[in-house]
């Protein structure tokens, strides 16, 4: 990614990352289908309120991948190969052993979390049995998700989507037996989903076992080397502190939800799903110019990587803008492939109508914070993030429902945080560029 059109490698890069993370979330939105479909509204509201807390821990790993992504590819831009060596294997030992940890903890405060998020006494048992099982498939997602950003730090990015592909057609099958003609309760959506990560997170192992360069797999050269370990942390933690908060947030605000009542549960647990549709290709985008951002900083071409925000920034503010004017138009029929229930949906579509016309604020905001993070720098985001993702957010959360106390106030509170966190991290972008170019200069 250190020559050729700038706009068109990003967007092919970006192609197969918007596909596997669409195929990542098609997941939990599975089981959402199935659940809404098979076992009804309570059941749908107890996936949606635990599914805040599996993100919680998913969005961590994910960090930790993007700073695994981000040591590689700044070695591949200078071609450092035995530093990528090293990089894969204290990757490999860290999966291995942060998944297990992590998996333990998850497992343990689960229910304590469900009760401090407000989830109805109702549905507590449900969301709790469908949390914990879940829980289970953190080892192979984790073991996914870094190998998955050492591959496309290789400069492929299609494999990890097939592998994602892949476990997705067993999460399907399995879902419809489980639900449909085994007559599980949500724990069977939940059981599917660790099969298939079992298989999405092997085909990765695979594929880096059978490589021959220095991207090559080798079980018993797995081991932490400190100077490498120190690295991905430095980028990875603020990386995965930033996906946890803005996690975080939601559940202060899934929790104004919970009071609202188990229809307004349910049509934001479906609303989390539609969003996808314009969240995660600006999220491909982001992760794209994050690895675009590494090598070219790598091989020592600053310029390119403006060029490379820009075209990003165009890019996802022409879709941001597109996509919610189509959804705005069709919300309803978007909607009706998660719940039945029509007040469900129209709860729904009063929320798309305060937040979607808002969302190339958001194009801004990711795009800004994954170049930062591609050139070494995820503490800035990472801080701003939190301030305006999570303090900022909380403290909106509690004037607007104080003086507007309705759905659309919770609703308001998500744009409003974007712009904050979009103009901060802009500024923060323009004055690392303009360093650049001074030093070059001078």
């Amino acid at each position: 990614m250190t020559r050729g059109p700038v706009g068109r490698q990003l967007l092919l890069f970006a192609l197969p990352i918007l596909g596997a993370s669409f195929i990542q979330q098609l997941y939990n939105t599975v089981d959402l289908f199935f659940v809404g479909q098979v076992l009804g509204t309570n059941a749908t509201a107890a996936v949606g309120a635990s599914s805040l807390l599996t993100t919680c821990i998913v969005g961590f790993f994910t960090g930790l991948a993007v700073g695994t992504g981000v040591v590689i590819s700044q070695a591949a831009g200078e071609k450092n190969q035995e530093k990528i060596h090293r990089v894969i294997h204290t990757a490999a030992g860290l999966s291995l052993a942060g998944g297990v940890l992590l998996t333990i903890l998850g497992v343990a405060v689960s229910r304590q979390i469900l009760i401090w998020m407000n989830t109805p006494a109702e549905i507590l048992e449900q969301a709790l049995l469908y949390v914990r099982v879940y829980l289970l498939s953190m080892l192979p997602l984790f073991i996914y998700n870094i190998n998955a950003g050492i591959i496309r730090a290789k400069g492929d990015s299609r494999m990890p989507m097939l592998f994602q592909l892949l476990g997705m057609g067993i999460h399907v099958i399995l879902n419809w037996i489980c639900l449909n003609h085994l007559g599980m309760d949500v724990d069977g959506a939940a059981w599917s989903t660790l099969l298939s990560q079992i298989a999405a997170a092997a085909g990765t192992v695979l594929y880096l076992m059978r490589q021959r360069d220095a991207y090559h797999l080798q079980w018993s050269k797995i081991r932490i080397h400190r100077g490498v370990l120190a690295s991905i942390l430095r980028l990875g933690v603020p990386a995965g502190i930033q996906n946890m908060v803005i996690t975080i947030s939601n559940i202060f605000v899934q929790t104004a939800i919970n009071g609202l009542g188990v229809d307004e549960m349910a049509a934001f647990t479906a609303y989390f799903k539609v969003e996808l549709v314009i969240y995660l290709p600006i999220v491909a985008l982001g992760q794209a110019v994050t690895t675009f951002a590494g090598q070219n900083l790598g091989a020592g071409k600053k310029d390119r990587i403006e060029k490379g925000v820009r075209s990003c920034l165009k890019m996802g503010i022409l879709y941001a803008a597109a996509a919610a004017v189509l959804l705005l138009l069709f919300g309803a029929a978007a909607f009706r492939l998660f719940t039945a229930e029509q007040k469900v949906i129209e709860i729904g579509l009063r929320i798309i109508r305060v937040t979607f016309p808002f969302y190339w604020l958001y194009v801004i905001l990711e795009v800004c914070a994954d170049v930062l993070r591609g050139i070494g720098q995820s503490f800035p985001p990472m801080l701003i993030i939190l301030i305006c993702m999570c303090a900022v957010r909380t403290v909106l959360l509690a004037v607007f429902c104080n003086i507007w106390n309705s759905l659309e106030a919770v609703a308001a509170v998500y744009p409003c945080a974007w712009l904050a966190a979009a103009f901060c991290l802009a500024l923060r972008w323009k004055k690392e560029y303009n360093k650049w170019k001074r030093s070059a200069v001078s």
